[in-house]
C-alpha cells in the first residue's frame, strides 16, 4: 500500500463516529464513581513514511514523571486554557516532546476518545508527518523517540490481554511488544481500537 492510499484509508478512519474507549474495558467488575469529572487531554497518532512503509511515531516516557512514568506513549498531554481543540493540544505537545514542527503534520481525523486510570479524557489526533524530521526530546518528559510499523499495530492477533494487580485488585490490559518495547496500558487500547477500525 502507497503512502497514499494509507493516508486516505486513516483519513476515513478518522470521520468514523462511534463510541469510546477506557483502561477498564477488560475489568467489568471495576464500579467507576458517578460524576467523575475527567481532564481533558490529547494525543498524536504520527503516521510517516520511512523505509517504503507506514511507521508510527512513539516515545519512551522519562521514568521522572508523575503519569505513566517509564510508558510507551503518543507525543501529548493534558489541554491547556489556550488550546481551542484537541488538534491543538496534540501539535502543540508533539511539537514540545519530539521537536515535530505542527507545519509538518496533516492532520487527518480523530479516534474515539479514551479514558484513563488517572483521570483523563484523552482525544487521539490522527496525523500524516509529510516530511522526514530529526526528533529532538525533551529531556524532562520524553527518554526515547522511535517508530513502529503501521503493518504491526494494525493487525489485531498482534495483541494480548495480560493483568496484573492495581490497587489490590487484578487488572487486565492490551499489549501490543514490538521489539525491545512493551506497548500497554493506554497507548495499546488506543491502538487496539485503530486495528479494530482499520482490518474493517
Amino acid at each position: 500500500m502507497t503512502m497514499d492510499e494509507t493516508v486516505d484509508r486513516l483519513r476515513a478512519l478518522g470521520l468514523q463516529g462511534g463510541g469510546g474507549s477506557s483502561d477498564f474495558d477488560l475489568n467489568p467488575d471495576i464500579k467507576l464513581p458517578p460524576g467523575r469529572k475527567l481532564r481533558q487531554a490529547a494525543v498524536l497518532v504520527p503516521v510517516i513514511w520511512k523505509g517504503g512503509q507506514a511507521r508510527v511515531i512513539l516515545t519512551k516516557r522519562s521514568s521522572v514523571l508523575k503519569h505513566h512514568p517509564g510508558q510507551i506513549a503518543f507525543p501529548g498531554g493534558k489541554q491547556e486554557e489556550f488550546d481551542d481543540t484537541p488538534e491543538d493540544t496534540a501539535l502543540r505537545e508533539a511539537s514540545e516532546e519530539i521537536g515535530l514542527a505542527p507545519q509538518n503534520v496533516d492532520v487527518l481525523g480523530r479516534l474515539p476518545s479514551h479514558e484513563t486510570v488517572t483521570g483523563f479524557d484523552v482525544t487521539p489526533v490522527l496525523g500524516r508527518v509529510r516530511d522526514d524530521f530529526a526528533a529532538v526530546a525533551d529531556p524532562g518528559e520524553v527518554a526515547e523517540v522511535f517508530t513502529v510499523p503501521l503493518t504491526h499495530l494494525t493487525q489485531a492477533e498482534r495483541f494480548q490481554v495480560q493483568s496484573r494487580i492495581w490497587q489490590g485488585h487484578p487488572r487486565s490490559y492490551y499489549v501490543v511488544p514490538y521489539g525491545p518495547y512493551y506497548i500497554w496500558g493506554a497507548t495499546a487500547r488506543i491502538l487496539r481500537g485503530l486495528a479494530e477500525r482499520y482490518g474493517a
